[in-house]
Parts: structure tokens; sequence; C-alpha cells
């Protein structure tokens, strides 16, 4: 008979390991990170952490792998709807991608510092996006293609619309100490400036869309 505690047990230790390794590399960058304050964090002994991961590379890897599925989800699936319109597709991404980077915030500045500073990593960040972003590009692509046919919209490049797409929704929380300076107040009540921001960037886009 399988025992049911064991596995439960099994998997809220490896989760509250991955809980600490995510945050002591987002706050120290890889080459910070130690495994004796994650396992410190988790609650476990050091030889507990080295039993369930090995090493901080392959804890490392495996935190990114699940971000990369979770984007994935974000960016990539809303273009696989096909019963969806161009805007509602454009609409659901913005919103989907936003979400994901409100609950990951410091996400963005963490892989672009590992990207340019750490070549052993940003191969593991790269690795995974290449697995489905030329997919992604090239329906979207198709169903601009088909929308701009049927008066719908313009012909845009699906390449260039993600970048403006990300850089929107990206840009606000790279600069958010800035900004909170420079605006007092801005993102005093969150969900009210992230619904803003959905709204605010989809507009943008819509209006490079426009035929």
């Amino acid at each position: 008979m399988m025992n049911t505690e064991g596995i439960t047990s099994s998997n809220s230790t490896e989760n509250a390991i991955l809980a600490a390794a995510e945050r002591e590399f987002l706050t120290k960058g890889f080459a910070g990170a130690r495994t004796t304050s994650i396992a410190e964090a988790a609650g476990v002994t050091h030889a507990m952490f080295h039993y369930y991961f090995r090493t901080k590379a392959k804890l490392f890897d495996r935190i990114i792998e699940e971000k990369i599925s979770l984007l994935k989800e974000a960016l990539f699936n809303p273009v696989e709807n096909e019963n969806a319109s161009i805007e509602e597709t454009i609409q659901t991404i913005i919103e989907r991608h936003l979400d994901f980077i409100a609950a990951n915030p410091d996400l963005p500045r963490f892989i672009t510092s590992e990207v340019y500073s750490n070549t052993e990593r940003s191969d593991v960040f790269l690795s995974q996006i290449t697995k489905y972003a030329p997919i992604m590009l090239n329906n979207l692509q198709s169903k601009i293609d088909r929308a701009a046919e049927a008066g719908h919209c313009r012909h845009v490049d699906a390449r260039m619309l993600i970048l403006d797409i990300t850089s929107l929704n990206i840009f606000s929380f790279i600069a958010a100490p800035i900004l909170n300076a420079a605006i007092s107040g801005l993102t005093a009540d969150f969900e009210k400036f992230i619904a803003m921001r959905k709204k605010e960037n989809f507009d943008t886009i819509m209006r490079k869309l426009k035929p």
C-alpha cells in the first residue's frame, strides 16, 4: 500500500526548498546564493537539501524551468486558441503576462542580470525559451495575417508586437523604485495599478494594430 503521508511530506519539503531557493536566487543572484542559507530558510538540513537537489545548479535549473512553464501559459497558450479573435488574443496575452510579472516582480531584473553576468546560467534560460518561442511567434504571425486579410488589423511583425507588449508590461516593474519616487503613490493600490496597466497597454497595442 502506498504511504500517501510520506509522499505529502516529501512534496512539502521539496516545495519548501524551492520557495527558499527562489527567494535566495532573486535577492542574491546565482553566484551569491548559498545552499546553506537555502536549507536553513527551508527548515531542512544541508544533507536533506542535497538529497532532494544535489547541487545549486540543478535547483536553479528547476526553478527556471518552472518559471518558463508559467511564462509559456501567459504568452504562448493564448495564441493557440483558434476561436479567439486577434483582439481577444492580444488582450489575453497582455493580462496574463502582467499577472505573471505581478506575481514575480523581481524576476525580470534577475533574469536580465543573470543573462549578462553568467553565460552558463543564461544558456539554461535561453534553451528553455527557444523550446516555445519560434512556434508561438509563427502561430501569432499566422493569426495576425489572417486578421489583416479580413480587414480586422494591419499587417505587423509578430516579433515586434511581442517585443512591444513585453516591454510595456515589464518596464513598470523594472523602473518601479524610480517611478514611485517620481510619482508618489503610483502603486499604492497595487490591484488598481495592475488593472490600469492592463487597459493602458491593451489600448496602446490596439492603436498599433488598428487598420
